[in-house]
């Protein structure tokens, strides 16, 4: 049996968020680009949440800390609330998450409200506000 997406997705991980990870193929929405950020958190994957995140507010010691404090999360899913616009003809879209994790035996969640901007057909993430 081929293992799930940890996205949420119900698709094969290597036909949803592992291959835009590997740069197979681009996201094609913001919602998308949400999907295999979370994959990549699971992953622990700080090379490609650095590469998503946009040049204009990225800070990549911030994207280090995350990453290396989340490492010890077992993460349990991703809700995707709502999107806004993010189709492959915008320009910009909003995605409303919920990302839940055990960590150090405590159940947490982050609950976010994120910004993206498509350039040049690439999606990047650009910030987000915290419920």
């Amino acid at each position: 049996m081929k293992e799930k997406c940890p996205c949420g997705s119900n698709l094969e991980a290597s036909s949803c968020c592992i291959s835009i990870i590997k740069g197979e193929r681009p996201a094609a929405t913001a919602e998308q680009l949400m999907r295999s950020r979370y994959t990549a958190f699971t992953l622990s994957n700080a090379d490609y949440l650095i590469k998503t995140h946009h040049h204009s507010s990225r800070n990549i010691m911030d994207v280090l800390e995350s990453v290396n404090y989340l490492k010890k999360a077992d993460w349990q899913g991703l809700e995707i609330k709502k999107t806004k616009k993010g189709d492959k003809y915008s320009t910009s879209g909003k995605v409303e998450f919920i990302a839940s994790y055990i960590l150090d035996g405590q159940l947490e969640r982050i609950h976010e409200l994120s910004d993206f901007i498509n350039e040049d057909g690439q999606w990047y993430y650009t910030k987000g506000v915290h419920f």
